[in-house]
Protein backbone atom coordinates (compact mmCIF):
# COMPACT_ATOMS: atom_id res chain seq x y z
CA UNK A 1 0.00 0.00 0.00
CA UNK A 2 1.20 3.47 -0.82
CA UNK A 3 1.98 5.66 1.54
CA UNK A 4 -0.18 8.76 2.33
CA UNK A 5 1.92 11.76 1.91
CA UNK A 6 -0.09 14.13 4.31
CA UNK A 7 1.39 17.09 2.98
CA UNK A 8 -0.41 17.18 -0.57
CA UNK A 9 -3.26 14.86 0.81
CA UNK A 10 -5.93 18.16 0.91
CA UNK A 11 -5.05 18.67 -2.56
CA UNK A 12 -6.95 14.96 -3.53
CA UNK A 13 -10.54 16.67 -3.79
CA UNK A 14 -8.88 19.43 -6.15
CA UNK A 15 -10.10 22.42 -4.07
CA UNK A 16 -10.33 25.80 -5.74
CA UNK A 17 -9.74 27.76 -2.54
CA UNK A 18 -7.88 26.81 0.76
CA UNK A 19 -9.48 27.63 4.59
CA UNK A 20 -7.85 25.45 6.69
CA UNK A 21 -5.35 22.36 6.88
CA UNK A 22 -5.00 21.40 10.32
CA UNK A 23 -0.80 21.09 11.71
CA UNK A 24 -2.00 18.24 14.15
CA UNK A 25 -4.69 15.70 15.18
CA UNK A 26 -4.96 16.80 18.80
CA UNK A 27 -7.41 19.16 19.79
CA UNK A 28 -7.69 20.77 16.07
CA UNK A 29 -7.84 17.45 13.57
CA UNK A 30 -11.51 17.36 13.34
CA UNK A 31 -13.17 20.36 11.15
CA UNK A 32 -16.55 20.26 10.57
CA UNK A 33 -20.18 21.98 9.97
CA UNK A 34 -18.32 24.34 7.76
CA UNK A 35 -21.02 27.48 7.83
CA UNK A 36 -19.35 30.23 5.93
CA UNK A 37 -21.74 33.76 5.57
CA UNK A 38 -21.24 37.30 4.64
CA UNK A 39 -19.95 39.53 7.85
CA UNK A 40 -22.50 42.28 8.76
CA UNK A 41 -19.88 44.97 7.34
CA UNK A 42 -19.99 43.27 3.94
CA UNK A 43 -16.62 43.66 3.59
CA UNK A 44 -15.53 39.57 4.68
CA UNK A 45 -16.68 35.99 4.53
CA UNK A 46 -16.65 34.97 8.40
CA UNK A 47 -16.07 31.06 8.42
CA UNK A 48 -17.63 29.36 11.22
CA UNK A 49 -17.33 25.37 12.46
CA UNK A 50 -16.62 23.07 15.32
CA UNK A 51 -13.15 21.53 15.96
CA UNK A 52 -12.03 19.08 18.03
CA UNK A 53 -9.23 16.30 17.86
CA UNK A 54 -11.59 14.16 16.98
CA UNK A 55 -15.80 13.52 16.36
CA UNK A 56 -17.48 12.06 19.72
CA UNK A 57 -14.30 12.70 22.39
CA UNK A 58 -15.52 15.34 24.17
CA UNK A 59 -13.67 18.63 23.31
CA UNK A 60 -16.07 20.39 20.79
CA UNK A 61 -15.26 23.85 20.60
CA UNK A 62 -15.92 26.78 17.94
CA UNK A 63 -13.55 28.57 15.96
CA UNK A 64 -14.18 31.65 13.75
CA UNK A 65 -11.65 32.74 10.58
CA UNK A 66 -12.45 35.35 7.92
CA UNK A 67 -11.09 36.48 4.67
CA UNK A 68 -11.43 39.86 2.39
CA UNK A 69 -10.83 37.94 -0.46
CA UNK A 70 -12.55 34.16 -0.58
CA UNK A 71 -8.53 33.13 -1.32
CA UNK A 72 -6.71 33.98 1.93
CA UNK A 73 -8.06 32.88 5.21
CA UNK A 74 -7.32 34.19 9.06
CA UNK A 75 -5.90 30.71 11.31
CA UNK A 76 -9.25 30.59 13.37
CA UNK A 77 -9.87 32.19 16.31
CA UNK A 78 -11.31 30.04 19.63
CA UNK A 79 -14.66 31.50 20.51
CA UNK A 80 -16.40 29.29 22.65
CA UNK A 81 -16.46 25.65 24.45
CA UNK A 82 -13.70 22.96 25.31
CA UNK A 83 -10.39 24.39 25.85
CA UNK A 84 -7.52 22.90 25.14
CA UNK A 85 -6.28 19.92 26.79
CA UNK A 86 -9.81 19.69 28.22
CA UNK A 87 -12.77 17.60 28.76
CA UNK A 88 -16.42 18.67 28.90
CA UNK A 89 -18.06 22.35 28.54
CA UNK A 90 -18.66 21.41 24.77
CA UNK A 91 -20.35 23.88 22.18
CA UNK A 92 -21.30 21.74 19.35
CA UNK A 93 -22.83 22.39 16.10
CA UNK A 94 -22.65 26.35 16.38
CA UNK A 95 -24.67 28.28 13.49
CA UNK A 96 -24.64 32.01 12.70
CA UNK A 97 -27.87 34.46 12.19
CA UNK A 98 -27.14 38.16 11.42
CA UNK A 99 -29.64 40.57 12.50
CA UNK A 100 -30.22 43.17 10.47
CA UNK A 101 -29.05 45.40 12.90
CA UNK A 102 -25.64 43.85 12.54
CA UNK A 103 -25.19 41.62 15.64
CA UNK A 104 -23.96 38.09 14.43
CA UNK A 105 -25.79 35.52 16.97
CA UNK A 106 -24.01 32.02 17.45
CA UNK A 107 -26.32 29.39 18.78
CA UNK A 108 -24.90 26.13 19.82
CA UNK A 109 -25.84 22.89 21.93
CA UNK A 110 -24.04 23.22 25.25
CA UNK A 111 -22.71 20.85 27.07
CA UNK A 112 -24.19 21.15 30.60
CA UNK A 113 -22.95 17.89 32.06
CA UNK A 114 -25.97 15.97 31.89
CA UNK A 115 -25.84 13.58 29.05
CA UNK A 116 -28.98 11.92 27.53
CA UNK A 117 -28.11 10.44 24.00
CA UNK A 118 -24.51 11.38 24.19
CA UNK A 119 -22.12 14.17 25.09
CA UNK A 120 -22.73 16.20 21.98
CA UNK A 121 -25.97 16.21 20.86
CA UNK A 122 -27.58 16.33 24.45
CA UNK A 123 -27.23 19.97 25.57
CA UNK A 124 -29.04 23.16 26.40
CA UNK A 125 -29.30 26.07 23.72
CA UNK A 126 -26.18 28.16 24.44
CA UNK A 127 -25.71 31.75 23.15
CA UNK A 128 -22.46 33.85 22.24
CA UNK A 129 -23.16 37.35 20.04
CA UNK A 130 -20.69 39.58 18.64
CA UNK A 131 -21.11 43.63 17.53
CA UNK A 132 -17.76 44.00 15.71
CA UNK A 133 -17.80 41.49 12.99
CA UNK A 134 -16.52 38.69 15.02
CA UNK A 135 -13.97 39.73 16.82
CA UNK A 136 -15.40 39.40 20.48
CA UNK A 137 -17.91 37.34 21.60
CA UNK A 138 -19.90 37.89 24.91
CA UNK A 139 -21.63 34.63 25.86
CA UNK A 140 -25.40 34.91 26.63
CA UNK A 141 -27.39 32.93 29.01
CA UNK A 142 -29.23 29.96 27.90
CA UNK A 143 -31.93 29.66 25.25
CA UNK A 144 -35.22 28.01 26.93
CA UNK A 145 -36.38 24.98 24.38
CA UNK A 146 -39.84 24.34 24.24
CA UNK A 147 -40.23 20.31 25.25
CA UNK A 148 -41.87 17.45 23.78
CA UNK A 149 -43.25 14.64 24.26
CA UNK A 150 -39.73 12.79 22.69
CA UNK A 151 -37.73 14.53 25.58
CA UNK A 152 -36.48 12.76 28.37
CA UNK A 153 -39.36 12.97 31.24
CA UNK A 154 -37.21 15.18 33.64
CA UNK A 155 -36.76 18.08 33.13
CA UNK A 156 -33.39 18.49 34.06
CA UNK A 157 -32.19 16.22 31.37
CA UNK A 158 -31.51 18.34 27.98
CA UNK A 159 -32.87 17.88 25.08
CA UNK A 160 -31.11 16.09 21.65
CA UNK A 161 -30.56 17.77 19.06
CA UNK A 162 -28.73 19.57 16.40
CA UNK A 163 -28.57 22.59 13.40
CA UNK A 164 -26.58 22.09 10.91
CA UNK A 165 -27.18 24.88 8.26
CA UNK A 166 -27.20 28.69 8.10
CA UNK A 167 -31.27 29.78 8.81
CA UNK A 168 -33.15 31.55 6.10
CA UNK A 169 -35.83 34.20 6.05
CA UNK A 170 -39.73 33.03 5.78
CA UNK A 171 -42.17 34.48 4.00
CA UNK A 172 -42.42 37.47 6.21
CA UNK A 173 -39.01 38.06 7.07
CA UNK A 174 -38.37 36.00 9.93
CA UNK A 175 -35.32 33.27 10.29
CA UNK A 176 -36.45 29.86 10.09
CA UNK A 177 -34.15 27.20 10.80
CA UNK A 178 -34.46 22.98 10.84
CA UNK A 179 -32.99 21.00 13.71
CA UNK A 180 -32.59 17.31 14.02
CA UNK A 181 -34.39 16.32 17.19
CA UNK A 182 -33.41 12.44 18.88
CA UNK A 183 -36.02 10.84 21.13
CA UNK A 184 -34.31 10.52 24.94
CA UNK A 185 -33.54 6.52 25.10
CA UNK A 186 -35.84 6.79 27.93
CA UNK A 187 -38.83 6.14 25.37
CA UNK A 188 -36.84 3.04 23.08
CA UNK A 189 -39.02 0.12 23.05
CA UNK A 190 -35.74 -1.85 21.72
CA UNK A 191 -32.11 -2.09 21.45
CA UNK A 192 -31.23 0.20 18.30
CA UNK A 193 -29.62 -1.41 15.81
CA UNK A 194 -26.95 1.36 15.66
CA UNK A 195 -26.27 5.10 15.99
CA UNK A 196 -27.97 5.06 12.85
CA UNK A 197 -31.31 3.90 13.61
CA UNK A 198 -32.21 6.17 17.00
CA UNK A 199 -35.29 7.69 16.63
CA UNK A 200 -35.96 11.09 15.78
CA UNK A 201 -37.57 13.86 13.34
CA UNK A 202 -36.91 17.43 11.55
CA UNK A 203 -38.54 19.96 13.66
CA UNK A 204 -37.99 23.76 13.28
CA UNK A 205 -37.29 26.77 15.35
CA UNK A 206 -37.95 30.35 14.26
CA UNK A 207 -36.41 33.70 15.48
CA UNK A 208 -39.45 36.20 16.02
CA UNK A 209 -37.53 39.57 17.09
CA UNK A 210 -33.93 38.79 16.05
CA UNK A 211 -33.57 41.50 14.06
CA UNK A 212 -34.16 43.98 17.02
CA UNK A 213 -30.77 42.64 18.55
CA UNK A 214 -32.10 41.78 21.87
CA UNK A 215 -30.34 40.20 24.73
CA UNK A 216 -30.61 36.59 24.31
CA UNK A 217 -32.72 36.32 27.26
CA UNK A 218 -35.04 38.23 25.47
CA UNK A 219 -35.33 36.67 22.48
CA UNK A 220 -38.54 35.32 21.44
CA UNK A 221 -38.49 31.86 19.89
CA UNK A 222 -41.36 29.81 18.07
CA UNK A 223 -41.01 26.06 18.08
CA UNK A 224 -42.45 24.50 14.92
CA UNK A 225 -44.36 22.50 13.42
CA UNK A 226 -47.21 23.41 15.56
CA UNK A 227 -48.36 20.41 16.52
CA UNK A 228 -45.22 19.99 17.91
CA UNK A 229 -44.73 16.57 16.18
CA UNK A 230 -42.13 17.30 13.36
CA UNK A 231 -41.55 15.20 10.19
CA UNK A 232 -41.31 11.55 10.32
CA UNK A 233 -39.54 8.99 8.06
CA UNK A 234 -39.90 5.18 8.76
CA UNK A 235 -37.05 3.28 9.55
CA UNK A 236 -36.81 0.14 7.19
CA UNK A 237 -38.74 -2.69 8.63
CA UNK A 238 -39.46 -1.29 12.30
CA UNK A 239 -42.23 0.55 12.08
CA UNK A 240 -42.60 2.16 15.31
CA UNK A 241 -39.40 4.24 15.18
CA UNK A 242 -38.75 7.13 12.71
CA UNK A 243 -35.23 8.47 10.88
CA UNK A 244 -35.65 11.71 9.29
CA UNK A 245 -32.83 14.05 9.96
CA UNK A 246 -30.48 17.21 9.19
CA UNK A 247 -32.84 18.93 7.18
CA UNK A 248 -32.45 21.74 4.91
CA UNK A 249 -34.81 24.44 3.61
CA UNK A 250 -35.29 27.19 1.11
CA UNK A 251 -38.44 29.37 0.32
CA UNK A 252 -40.17 28.88 -2.87
CA UNK A 253 -41.12 31.74 -5.40
CA UNK A 254 -44.78 31.48 -3.81
CA UNK A 255 -43.35 31.52 -0.15
CA UNK A 256 -43.75 28.06 0.33
CA UNK A 257 -40.52 26.45 2.58
CA UNK A 258 -39.46 23.10 0.99
CA UNK A 259 -37.21 20.69 3.24
CA UNK A 260 -35.32 18.01 2.31
CA UNK A 261 -34.02 15.36 4.78
CA UNK A 262 -31.87 12.45 5.33
CA UNK A 263 -33.15 9.03 6.44
CA UNK A 264 -31.67 5.50 5.97
CA UNK A 265 -34.16 4.15 3.30
CA UNK A 266 -31.50 5.12 0.49
CA UNK A 267 -33.16 8.35 -0.63
CA UNK A 268 -33.98 11.94 0.35
CA UNK A 269 -37.10 12.73 1.26
CA UNK A 270 -38.97 15.70 1.42
CA UNK A 271 -41.73 17.90 2.92
CA UNK A 272 -43.23 21.62 1.83
CA UNK A 273 -44.90 24.13 4.26
CA UNK A 274 -47.74 26.58 2.97
CA UNK A 275 -47.77 28.76 6.23
CA UNK A 276 -43.95 29.51 7.48
CA UNK A 277 -43.72 25.87 9.37
CA UNK A 278 -46.27 25.83 11.53
CA UNK A 279 -47.45 22.50 9.31
CA UNK A 280 -45.92 20.74 6.78
CA UNK A 281 -46.91 17.70 3.96
CA UNK A 282 -46.70 14.14 4.34
CA UNK A 283 -42.75 13.47 3.77
CA UNK A 284 -42.46 11.93 0.18
CA UNK A 285 -39.23 10.66 -1.64
CA UNK A 286 -37.91 13.50 -3.55
CA UNK A 287 -37.64 12.87 -6.76
CA UNK A 288 -35.82 14.38 -10.07
CA UNK A 289 -39.20 15.14 -11.55
CA UNK A 290 -42.95 14.14 -10.60
CA UNK A 291 -42.88 10.36 -11.55
CA UNK A 292 -39.20 10.10 -12.13
CA UNK A 293 -36.32 8.29 -10.50
CA UNK A 294 -35.79 8.47 -6.77
CA UNK A 295 -32.77 10.77 -5.49
CA UNK A 296 -30.56 8.13 -3.54
CA UNK A 297 -28.78 9.38 -0.51
CA UNK A 298 -26.86 7.55 2.30
CA UNK A 299 -27.58 8.80 5.63
CA UNK A 300 -25.87 12.04 5.13
CA UNK A 301 -26.10 15.64 5.18
CA UNK A 302 -28.50 16.74 1.60
CA UNK A 303 -28.55 20.72 1.91
CA UNK A 304 -30.39 22.59 -0.94
CA UNK A 305 -29.42 26.50 -1.45
CA UNK A 306 -31.28 29.21 -2.94
CA UNK A 307 -29.31 30.68 -5.66
CA UNK A 308 -29.29 34.50 -6.98
CA UNK A 309 -29.97 32.84 -10.50
CA UNK A 310 -33.65 31.48 -9.28
CA UNK A 311 -32.68 28.24 -9.41
CA UNK A 312 -31.97 25.66 -6.29
CA UNK A 313 -28.57 24.07 -5.81
CA UNK A 314 -28.80 20.54 -4.14
CA UNK A 315 -26.18 18.82 -2.62
CA UNK A 316 -26.09 14.53 -2.48
CA UNK A 317 -23.81 11.98 -2.84
CA UNK A 318 -25.87 9.63 -5.35
CA UNK A 319 -25.82 6.52 -4.08
CA UNK A 320 -28.14 4.27 -1.66
CA UNK A 321 -25.92 3.17 1.25
CA UNK A 322 -24.38 0.67 -0.67
CA UNK A 323 -20.96 1.44 -2.38
CA UNK A 324 -18.79 -0.91 -3.38
CA UNK A 325 -18.19 -3.66 -0.06
CA UNK A 326 -19.84 -0.81 2.67
CA UNK A 327 -23.53 -1.27 3.28
CA UNK A 328 -26.30 1.83 4.54
CA UNK A 329 -24.67 1.61 7.78
CA UNK A 330 -20.91 2.27 6.97
CA UNK A 331 -21.45 6.12 6.56
CA UNK A 332 -17.50 6.62 7.16
CA UNK A 333 -17.52 4.85 3.62
CA UNK A 334 -20.38 5.95 1.71
CA UNK A 335 -20.81 9.36 1.95
CA UNK A 336 -18.85 10.11 -1.50
CA UNK A 337 -18.82 10.99 -4.09
CA UNK A 338 -20.51 14.82 -3.97
CA UNK A 339 -23.14 15.46 -6.64
CA UNK A 340 -24.89 18.49 -7.69
CA UNK A 341 -28.48 18.28 -8.85
CA UNK A 342 -30.16 21.85 -10.20
CA UNK A 343 -33.62 22.27 -8.71
CA UNK A 344 -36.20 24.40 -11.27
CA UNK A 345 -39.65 25.63 -9.56
CA UNK A 346 -42.58 24.12 -11.12
CA UNK A 347 -45.53 25.20 -9.24
CA UNK A 348 -48.34 23.36 -10.22
CA UNK A 349 -46.12 20.01 -9.61
CA UNK A 350 -46.84 17.84 -7.15
CA UNK A 351 -42.89 17.91 -5.90
CA UNK A 352 -42.63 21.86 -6.94
CA UNK A 353 -39.03 21.51 -7.43
CA UNK A 354 -37.21 19.26 -10.51
CA UNK A 355 -33.81 18.37 -10.98
CA UNK A 356 -31.56 18.04 -13.25
CA UNK A 357 -29.44 15.21 -13.63
CA UNK A 358 -26.52 14.66 -11.40
CA UNK A 359 -22.92 16.01 -11.84
CA UNK A 360 -20.36 14.47 -9.78
CA UNK A 361 -17.52 17.72 -8.05
CA UNK A 362 -15.63 15.88 -5.54
CA UNK A 363 -14.31 12.74 -4.54
CA UNK A 364 -11.33 11.33 -1.90
CA UNK A 365 -11.51 7.96 -4.02
CA UNK A 366 -12.03 5.85 -1.31
CA UNK A 367 -8.76 6.85 0.50
CA UNK A 368 -9.38 7.34 4.44
CA UNK A 369 -7.81 10.37 6.59
CA UNK A 370 -7.83 12.23 9.66
CA UNK A 371 -8.06 11.40 13.17
CA UNK A 372 -12.10 9.70 12.31
CA UNK A 373 -10.15 7.73 9.41
CA UNK A 374 -13.00 8.56 7.36
CA UNK A 375 -13.41 9.20 3.35
CA UNK A 376 -16.32 11.12 3.31
CA UNK A 377 -16.64 14.50 1.68
CA UNK A 378 -18.97 17.82 1.26
CA UNK A 379 -21.03 16.50 4.38
CA UNK A 380 -21.97 19.78 6.40
CA UNK A 381 -20.97 22.46 3.93
CA UNK A 382 -22.45 25.46 3.01
CA UNK A 383 -22.80 28.33 0.12
CA UNK A 384 -21.80 31.86 -0.66
CA UNK A 385 -22.26 34.12 -3.36
CA UNK A 386 -20.07 36.69 -2.94
CA UNK A 387 -17.22 38.55 -4.55
CA UNK A 388 -18.61 37.29 -7.98
CA UNK A 389 -17.98 33.95 -7.26
CA UNK A 390 -20.47 30.96 -6.44
CA UNK A 391 -18.23 29.13 -3.74
CA UNK A 392 -19.62 25.36 -1.83
CA UNK A 393 -16.93 25.16 1.08
CA UNK A 394 -16.66 21.42 2.22
CA UNK A 395 -15.03 19.62 4.67
CA UNK A 396 -12.34 17.07 3.27
CA UNK A 397 -12.70 13.93 5.57
CA UNK A 398 -13.89 15.63 8.42
CA UNK A 399 -10.38 17.34 8.35
CA UNK A 400 -9.28 19.64 5.81
CA UNK A 401 -11.65 23.09 5.04
CA UNK A 402 -12.07 23.57 1.35
CA UNK A 403 -13.61 25.51 -1.55
CA UNK A 404 -14.78 25.00 -5.00
CA UNK A 405 -16.20 27.02 -6.81
CA UNK A 406 -19.41 26.21 -8.96
CA UNK A 407 -19.13 28.54 -12.30
CA UNK A 408 -22.88 29.23 -14.00
CA UNK A 409 -22.00 26.40 -17.21
CA UNK A 410 -22.40 23.47 -14.57
CA UNK A 411 -25.73 25.07 -13.49
CA UNK A 412 -26.87 25.62 -17.62
CA UNK A 413 -25.94 22.30 -19.03
CA UNK A 414 -28.09 19.67 -16.74
CA UNK A 415 -30.19 17.63 -18.64
CA UNK A 416 -33.35 17.81 -17.00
Amino acid sequence: MTAIDKTVEWKRSHPDIVVYIPQEDAYTGDNEHFLVFESPEGNELLALWTQSSVEGHGDNHLVLARSQDLVTWSEPQYVIGTKRGGRGDQASWGFPVVSAQGRIYVFYTRDIGVHDLDTQTSGAMGCVYSDDNGHTWTSGSDIQMKRNQYDHPDPNVPRNWIVWQKPIRDSKGRWIVGYTQWSSPFHATETPLGWYSKDSRAMFMRFDNLDEVPDPAELRITWLPDDNEGLAVLFPDRPHLSVAQEPGIIRLPDGRIFCAMRTFTGYIWYSVSSDDGGSWSEPQILRYRDGGEPIKQPIASCPLYQLANGSVLLVFHNNDGNLGEYKPQHALHNRRPAFIAVGEYHPEAEQPLWFSKPRQILDTDGVTFGPKGTSEIATYPSLTEWGGRRVLWYPDRKHFLLGKEIPDAWLADGER
